[in-house]
């Protein structure tokens, strides 16, 4: 069965549809979502759409909880971001109301925890914080005793999005950016691994490239690969920058990817 995992998609269509395309090229069995369909980005709706028909599921992200509820703990710029993806979603409901059910429906159903395979837990956060809480990747030196408390919380493999950074966190524990095992991970017997596929919508390691990743998972044996798209960042920043209610900095950082 080969996986492929995307998260943080932030309503970039742009980037959103390069990385499906990549995934169509590579002839995977599924496609599933860690949360974070929208905020930030210029497509909320259209995002929406796009994993409600080609992905098997998708979790709930903070930015997805604070779009349908109350965008706690946001800064001002993905507080903004916030209301206006929730306009969006509401005036499309209002200019089609069957579609506009079906879409709020599919929201209201996003989950916050799946274990997938019965041997990999998702969630958008961490295992102790489904929704909001950051595993960050200097977290695997300075944070020995949140590292032990959500490792403690899953058997083999766990699944998350939320920092937009790709890699693997180890057991040791230590955390392997993708440049460092050639972009392919293996995931040995008696080991436990964290993996963050990064971000489709927003990167934030300095590489502007959507992110996603393929897990091949054959039983005993099972890889991770990360892979990189390019697409038309230029179309997004200039699309934040024609909306008035989103902060020119939410395009400005896709192009440094940060």
């Amino acid at each position: 069965m080969r996986t492929a995992l995307i998260s943080d998609i932030h309503a970039n269509l742009s980037a959103f549809e390069a990385v499906l395309a990549d995934i169509d090229a590579r002839g995977v069995d599924r496609i599933v979502c860690l949360g974070d369909v929208v905020g930030y980005g210029p497509d909320p709706v259209e995002c929406v759409d796009l994993v409600a028909s080609r992905c098997e599921w998708s979790l709930m992200g903070n930015h997805d909880f604070g779009v349908l509820y109350e965008p706690t703990n946001f800064n001002a710029a993905a507080e903004q971001a916030a209301y206006w993806s929730r306009d969006q979603i509401e005036s499309a409901a209002r200019t089609d109301p069957e579609r506009g059910r079906a879409r709020l429906d599919y929201l209201n159903r996003l989950r916050v925890r799946v274990l997938m395979d019965e041997e990999f837990l998702c969630v958008h956060g961490t295992p102790r914080r489904p929704i909001n809480e950051y595993l960050f990747p200097d977290d695997a030196q300075n944070s020995p005793a949140k590292m032990e408390q959500i490792f403690d919380r899953f058997d083999r493999a766990c699944l998350v999005g939320h920092t937009h950074v790709p890699g693997v966190f180890i057991d040791d524990p230590d955390f392997l950016r993708p440049a460092e095992f050639d972009n392919l991970f293996r995931l040995e017997a008696g080991h436990k691994v964290v993996v963050n596929p990064g971000s489709v919508g927003q990167p934030r390691d300095y590489d502007p490239r959507a992110s996603y990743a393929i897990l091949s998972n054959g039983g005993a044996e099972a890889t991770v690969e990360f892979i990189r798209c390019e697409y038309d960042i230029q179309r997004t920043v200039d699309r934040i920058h024609a909306i008035p209610e989103l902060n020119d900095w939410l395009g400005d950082r896709l192009l440094e990817g940060r």
